[in-house]
């Protein structure tokens, strides 16, 4: 109050700011005085050190509204090394991947790396370990388990809520869960109508889930919080940028919810949803309106969001040039420094998994199949009927190639079907990163290949591998199979040889981050577990081959 009032010199004035100030929209040129990592006011000040930033552009420290910090294949501390150079100063993450692996172990290892991370990490508690009743991973959480954390530090709220039907079918072991926090963001792809109604009086209140502007006006029309999302796989955000004016701007944050390290060092962060707003005709002042204050407001975080007294000192400087580029972070009035790599203390995880033999992996049938259809930037798929015979498969002519779903943690065997559009011409890919249960999933053009890969993420006890007839690379992910324990430089530098491999392959771009959400059952339309064919519509199990009426 003191150096806010001026009776006495603040710890550090900023001078020849263009501040950016997200509750006008507005840019004005100013100073602003730091103590205690708390920005105490705007305007001139003494203090006992002044940085004059000679006119460049000042903004609030960017957010990221929904991340799962383990799809970037990084451990907190490496994520935060990626991420914060970018202007990233708060996330908001989601543990609930290496919870399916690891239970509260793998909530206690989140919270206790971010906390030495350098970075702001916040934590919305996994609401569906496991995604689904049927599905196996590695724990279950009960609303018992996630009320054990409600009181720690860094915890905001319960995370999506992935299971809809629990929510609109009362499952009372659901409705617990939806008791235990007032913030609790919402999981409803395609929901509409009554249902989504329904889902909203629940006490849903976000979505990152909307592929279209139709979905998400629809939601933000009933008061939801719509996350924009732009991740590996998920390009949500040119269908979505003619949502964001400025009367929405206060209902719309941004989010990458999965974004591989190479995406993170060679695209960006939520630095990088900006310039592709911009891109797509948003004005910069309401994309950096989304990725700040909204995001703050949303979580009811009162200490950032702006740079005005009261909020942490965590601000970006931008680089002198007509696009939005970093160039200082600033966390709590302090310039980010690189603090270098630091080993993290992984949970421990159970890896029981069975190498499948060709008798796991036979299909016999003809007629009419259900197949997965990819979609391109997008993790729905789609629910194909396609005429097929068995002993033609792979059919590299029409894309149709064998997937299976192994699991990792009893050995009881795997579930195969069939996919349409990864493009592969040789060999296969595996991985353990198979949200949610991140059992090891895989495809390939040979049952021999497609066990090579699958054995190649059994020795690693967790990997990503491309098999081809001359190579094989393996990018190791002994952190709950989920993600990789070296500097982030080497994740990225294997993650971009097993890219040039897969390419050479024919497959896709971002193979690996398509194949690991075939098993999400929670995602329309048709999925693939170690039970088999499972059809996320009907939200059962189904047979491969069908007769149509």
């Amino acid at each position: 109050m003191e150096a806010a009032r001026g009776r006495i010199p603040a710890d550090c004035a900023y001078t020849g700011a263009a501040l950016f100030n997200p509750f006008t929209c507005s840019w004005e040129e100013t100073a602003f005085a730091v103590t205690d990592g708390i920005v105490v006011g705007l305007g001139e000040y003494d203090a006992e050190k002044t940085v004059d930033l000679g006119g460049a552009r000042v903004v609030p420290g960017l957010i990221d509204a929904h991340v799962h910090i383990e799809s970037s294949l990084l451990t907190p501390c490496e994520y935060a090394r990626c991420v914060a150079p970018h202007g990233t100063t708060t996330v908001i993450a989601d543990p609930h991947e290496i919870a399916n692996v690891s239970g509260k172990d793998g909530i206690e290892f989140i919270l206790a790396e971010g906390n030495r991370s350098g970075l702001s990490i916040l934590v919305t508690l996994p609401s569906c370990v496991p995604a689904t009743p049927p599905d196996t991973g590695g724990a279950v959480l009960s609303a018992d388990d996630l009320l054990s954390f409600a009181e720690r530090k860094g915890v905001v709220g319960l995370g999506e809520m992935m299971n809809v039907p629990g929510v609109l079918n009362g499952d009372p072991a659901i409705w617990k869960k939806l008791g235990l926090f007032p913030i609790r963001d919402g999981h409803a792809p395609l929901l509409s109508g009554k249902d989504l109604n329904a889902y909203v009086l629940a006490g849903l209140q976000s979505d990152h889930e909307c592929t279209s502007y139709a979905e998400a006006r629809e939601k933000l029309r009933l008061g939801m919080y719509i996350m924009m999302r732009e991740g590996s796989t998920e390009r949500n955000l040119a269908a979505l940028a003619r949502l964001l004016t400025s009367c929405t701007a206060p209902r719309c944050c941004l989010a990458t919810d999965d974004r591989h390290a190479d995406m993170l060092v060679h695209e960006g962060h939520i630095d990088d949803c900006i310039r592709k707003l911009v891109d797509s005709g948003v004005p910069l002042e309401l994309a950096l309106r989304a990725a700040t204050l909204t995001a703050a407001e949303r979580f009811r975080l009162q200490d950032r969001g702006a740079i005005t007294p009261g909020k942490r000192a965590d601000f970006c400087v931008l680089a002198e040039n007509d696009t939005f580029q970093v160039k200082e972070t600033y966390i709590f009035g302090r310039r980010y420094e690189d603090p270098g790599y630091r080993e993290a203390s992984c949970p421990k995880q159970q890896f029981a998994c069975r190498l499948p033999g060709p008798e796991d992996l036979a299909l016999n049938g003809k007629g009419t199949a259900r197949v997965i259809g990819l979609v391109e930037g997008q993790i729905v798929t789609k629910a194909l009927s396609l005429p097929a015979d068995t002993a033609d498969i792979p059919d590299l002519e029409r894309d149709i190639l064998k997937v299976t779903v192994c699991d990792r943690y009893r050995g009881e065997g795997a579930g195969t079907g069939l996919v349409h559009g990864f493009g592969l011409k040789e060999g296969a890919i595996a991985t353990s990163v198979s949200h949610d249960a991140h059992n090891i999933v895989a495809v390939g053009t040979s049952d021999a290949t497609i066990i090579t890969a699958v054995r190649e993420v059994i020795r690693n006890r967790g990997a990503m591998a491309a098999v081809s007839e001359d190579r094989t690379t393996a990018l190791p992910l002994p952190c709950g199979g989920l993600m990789a324990t070296a500097p982030y430089p080497r994740v990225v530098a294997c993650l971009d040889r097993l890219a040039e491999q897969t390419r050479a392959m024919g497959a896709i771009d971002h193979p690996f981050m398509y194949l690991s959400f075939l098993a999400l059952t929670v995602i329309p339309h048709l999925r693939i577990t170690p039970r088999g064919v499972f059809d996320g519509d009907a939200f059962a199990d189904v047979p491969l081959f069908f007769e149509e009426p």
